[in-house]
């Protein structure tokens, strides 16, 4: 396995792997790589011929200091944890690489960008945005495989690589989770053993949306379902919570006017996770953790039943890293993307 450090080397390597007539898969991460990560890995490497992982801790899309400085960075567990899945070249560059002296650009979402976390997180899509289009711009690669969870970046990703044409083709992978539900994500290594008991409300939450989805109830009743789990929980608080349209994103006001098309409809929230207070009114706290979650609520088309994002029919369980093609997000080198 190689490792390069530079967008050059690694233009280099991978044009003359594509000389050669050789598909190329990417798997983009910020390192701390977990399970999750594996199995887009592995999901590359069945599209593909090659695989390369980038590990960078891209500083552009972090909204405080606090969280880029604490992101955690174990570079020589991600580099033999790589090599052991069998990925041909690690690309590791330095922010000075990436971003030079003198470097301007930037990569602005559309409206996909100015709901659910856009308000919330000011100029972090942009800089997801700019940093893909430099990894894409260096690896140059046939397949470019993306987790599930941060489902909103997944969508501006594959509407950026439709719109500007890359001729990439970009696979959303099913979420992957814990026992208890949560989804897998590097930041949890950060979590105590306090704020990872309060996170399972997030999982919770959502699972009492689609179980009031599946009872037919209307869209305010759905988010108070979730609502409520959260407010139950006297170290976390709720950000938002939305049912909307997977390829629009713009929210549902009458489940009525959900589509029959399997996986449009899903429901997403964000949750602060603070440290466990005595008295839930003795706030202000400082808010230790930030999740995100989203699930498809496949009720809403009359199934009875909710097909999770690893296509696992769940009735009140989680299943981790079953796939099913149905419920993949791409967006072929013809530009069309579906969601």
């Amino acid at each position: 396995m190689l490792i390069f450090s530079t967008p050059a080397e690694m233009r280099a390597w991978s044009d003359a792997r594509r000389s050669t007539g050789r598909r190329i898969g990417f798997v983009p991460t910020m390192g701390a790589l977990h399970t999750g990560h594996l199995a887009l890995i592995a999901d590359a490497a069945d599209r593909t011929d090659v695989v390369v992982v980038s590990i960078f801790v891209n500083p552009l899309q972090f909204n405080e200091v606090g969280d880029f400085n604490g992101y955690p960075r174990p570079i020589d567990d991600d580099v033999a944890a790589c090599e052991q899945a069998g990925v041909a070249a690690v690309f590791a560059p330095t922010a000075a690489a990436m971003y030079p002296t003198g470097f301007q650009t930037r990569v602005v979402p559309g409206p996909l960008g100015t709901v659910m976390e856009g308000p919330k997180r000011p100029g972090h899509f942009e800089g997801v945005l700019t940093v893909v289009v430099k990894l894409f711009g260096a690896v140059r690669p046939h397949v470019a495989v993306f987790g599930q969870k941060d489902y909103q970046q997944l969508r501006i990703i594959t509407q950026m690589a439709a719109d500007l044409e890359f001729g990439i083709d970009v696979v959303g992978h099913p979420i992957a989770r814990d026992p208890d539900g949560l989804a897998q994500s590097s930041r949890n290594v950060r979590l105590t053993d306090a704020e990872r008991a309060a996170a399972v409300a997030v999982p919770r939450s959502l699972d009492a949306a689609i179980a009031a989805a599946g009872a037919g109830d209307a869209v305010a009743d759905v988010i108070g379902a979730a609502t409520s789990v959260i407010d139950a929980e006297d170290a976390a608080l709720l950000e938002y919570v939305t049912v909307f349209d997977a390829t629009t994103l713009i929210e549902f006001d009458d489940l009525a006017d959900v589509p029959p098309v399997p996986g449009i409809a899903r429901i997403a929230t964000a949750v602060l996770v603070w440290r466990r207070p005595a008295d839930r009114q003795s706030r202000p706290f400082r808010a230790q953790r930030r999740l995100t979650s989203a699930v498809v609520l496949q009720p809403l088309l009359g199934i009875g039943q909710h097909q999770d994002e690893h296509g696992a029919v769940e009735d009140g369980m989680r299943h981790n890293c079953r796939t099913d093609p149905s419920e993949q997000i791409r967006t072929s080198p013809e530009g069309s993307a579906d969601a």
